[in-house]
C-alpha cells in the first residue's frame, strides 16, 4: 500500500496553511508536515527535511503546489531527482502532476531542461559582464587587498633599497606576494596610471627590480 506524505509551506505568519492542509487531507495523506513562516528561498526548513527523512521507498510526497517544495526550479528538479533515485513519487495537487504516471514524467523531464537552459543563460550573461568589465579596465574577481597607490607610496618611502618589497610588505600589513603582484600591476599600466611607473621612480625603485626580487 503507498503511503501518502504531504508537506505544506506558508512564507509569513500572516498567511493561513489551512488551506493546503485541507487539501492534502482530502487527497488521503496520512501524515502532513508543516513549514510556517518560511520562505522559498530558505535553505533550512525544519518540517521539509523531516518529511523527507520520513519518506520510504514506494511513499508519494504530496504538496498542494510545486512551489511550496524547491527554492528555485534547479533546486525543485535537484530534490525531484533525489526522491527518484530512493523510489519515491511526487504528487502537485493543483498542477495535477503525478510522477508516477508517464505524463508526469515527461513534465519533470521538461522542467530538467529549461533548468539547464537557465543555468547555461546565466553562464553566458556573466562572462558577458566579466569580458566588458576588463575591456573597461574594471577589476574582475575578488577584491583588492591593497590600493596599487599604497604599495608605490610605501615602496618609495622606504625609498628603492634592497628589501623594499619586504619592508614595503611589513609596512603594510600584507605579504611579498600581494606587493609583488601590486607593482606588476603599475608596471604594466605604465603612464596610463594613476600612480604610475613615475611613482616607483621617483622613489628609487625601478620597473625591472621586480624581476630581481628588489
Amino acid at each position: 500500500m503507498i503511503t501518502r506524505i504531504g508537506y505544506a509551506r506558508v512564507s509569513t505568519d500572516g498567511q493561513s496553511i489551512d488551506l493546503q492542509v485541507d487539501a492534502l487531507d482530502r487527497f488521503g495523506c496520512h501524515l502532513i508536515f508543516r513549514d510556517e513562516a518560511y520562505s522559498g528561498a530558505s535553505r533550512t526548513r525544519p518540517g521539509l527535511e523531516r518529511c523527507l527523512a520520513a519518506l520510504k521507498s514506494g511513499d508519494d510526497l504530496v504538496v498542494w503546489k510545486l512551489d511550496r517544495l524547491g527554492r528555485s526550479l534547479p533546486h525543485l528538479i535537484e530534490v525531484v531527482n533525489e526522491l527518484d533515485r530512493r523510489r519515491i513519487g511526487l504528487v502537485s495537487l493543483s498542477e495535477a502532476i503525478n510522477t508516477g504516471s508517464p505524463g508526469g514524467v515527461l513534465v519533470f523531464h521538461i522542467m530538467a531542461a529549461l533548468a539547464q537552459f537557465e543555468r547555461a543563460l546565466i553562464s553566458e550573461r556573466t562572462k558577458a559582464g566579466m569580458r566588458s568589465a576588463r575591456q573597461r579596465g574594471r577589476h574582475v574577481g575578488r577584491p583588492r587587498k591593497l590600493d596599487d597607490g599604497l604599495v608605490v607610496e610605501a615602496v618609495s618611502a622606504i625609498g628603492g633599497r634592497p628589501g623594499s618589497v619586504a619592508g614595503a610588505a611589513t609596512r603594510l600589513g600584507v605579504s611579498r606576494a600581494t606587493v609583488y603582484r601590486a607593482l606588476r600591476r603599475v608596471q604594466d599600466a605604465g603612464g596610463g596610471s594613476r600612480h604610475g611607473v613615475a611613482g616607483l621612480r621617483a622613489g628609487g625603485y625601478m620597473p625591472g627590480d621586480i624581476e630581481h626580487g628588489i
